[in-house]
């Protein structure tokens, strides 16, 4: 076997990017931040940052994620903790143009919460807000609010893009809406994290009955709340079930 050469191959680095999403006043909502230094130096990105020589991807993101939210990361096949998130890796982003400094190869990770508080902004970036998905990106993949007047920085447009879509079609066939509600949550609190989601307004009672009739969806916690106005509604938690059989199928828009 021939001796191995590090230097015969050109040197690169890993980085891990956040798509945030939550709902916020029934709005589907991303985490942005302001990029404190170059390159796009006041620009909006997503949070991340460089993979540490010494931390797995896994590792890095969770990182990234309790410096930016404040948030833990939890197994997905385990029961959400309190202050926990939904995290999973997305795709993987490599042109060799997207990061002007040198050759960066991202790892993106889709991270998805309950409503969350005002963000606080770390490492690299002055500043960071909650942006809906609607205003953050166009047609063009350009932002189109007030000071999102300009693209995010680096190919970020893409991959928030694709964080969005991934979230919309994964709560067709999986139990992950549930992870935007908090442990304990009504039907009409998640239907409106549907309509968030794809966009789109659900028949309240058709709704009711499909998630009530789909095994293991949702559980009764055997309690009630009026947080929603009216009569008591009841409180359920999310079931055993990951897979949905059958699927919630996104309207036809």
């Amino acid at each position: 076997m021939p001796p191995y050469d590090p230097s015969a191959f050109p040197p690169f680095a890993v980085t891990v990017d956040l798509v945030v999403l939550t709902v916020r006043r029934h709005a589907l909502c991303a985490l942005v931040v302001r990029r404190g230094e170059p390159p796009f130096q006041g620009r909006w990105a997503l949070p991340g940052g460089f993979v540490r020589a010494d931390e797995s991807l896994a590792d890095a993101a969770a990182r990234e994620l309790a410096e930016e939210t404040g948030l833990c990361a939890h197994d997905p096949a385990a029961p959400q903790p309190e202050g926990g998130a939904h995290l999973e890796q997305l795709a993987t982003y490599g042109d060799p143009e997207r990061d002007p400094r040198m050759r960066v190869v991202s790892v993106a990770h889709l991270v998805l919460a309950p409503d969350l508080p005002a963000p606080r902004a770390g490492g690299d970036a002055n500043s960071a807000r909650w942006a809906t998905v609607g205003d953050l990106f166009g047609d063009d993949g350009s932002a189109r609010e007030d000071d999102l007047s300009t693209p995010l920085a680096f190919d970020h447009a893409r991959i928030l893009a694709d964080g969005v879509e991934r979230a919309r079609s994964k709560i067709e066939y999986s139990s992950l809406a549930t992870a935007f509600c908090p442990p304990e949550f009504t039907v009409g609190e998640l239907r409106r994290v549907y309509e968030a989601v794809w966009g789109v307004a659900l028949d309240p009672r058709n709704f009711h009955r499909k998630v009530t009739g789909t095994p293991g969806f949702l559980v009764p916690s055997g309690g009630t709340t009026t947080r929603q106005g009216g009569r008591p509604a009841q409180l359920f938690r999310a079931g055993g079930a990951t897979l949905l059989n059958p699927p919630m199928l996104r309207p036809e828009i």
